[in-house]
């Protein structure tokens, strides 16, 4: 169970690097992404789907740029985070 709890906080720490890169880089693509975040391109293609399909970026002709949920989502980032951690943190109460 608790396995796959850390797999996706993983793969969500990946979304939010790849968001962050694609936000200062923006139009990125895959390639550059692979290469500045040291992940393989499949992996960062993966992310890109899944930001993609939330809404959370675009493609453009010359590489993918955020779009104004990106903004918002990062925005609140750092609160949301703080939110789970006291939601986790009462499980152990």
């Amino acid at each position: 169970m608790f396995s796959s709890l850390e797999e996706e906080i993983e793969l969500i720490k990946r979304h939010v690097t790849i968001l962050r890169l694609v936000k200062e880089l923006q139009p990125v693509g895959i390639i550059k992404l692979s290469d500045i975040s040291g992940l393989p391109q499949h992996k960062v293609r993966y992310s890109l789907r899944i930001l993609e399909k939330k809404g959370i970026i675009k493609p453009s002709s010359s590489g993918a740029v955020i779009t104004e949920k990106a903004e918002e989502l990062l925005s609140n980032l750092e609160r949301d985070i703080r939110r789970i951690k006291r939601e986790l943190d009462e499980c152990l109460e």
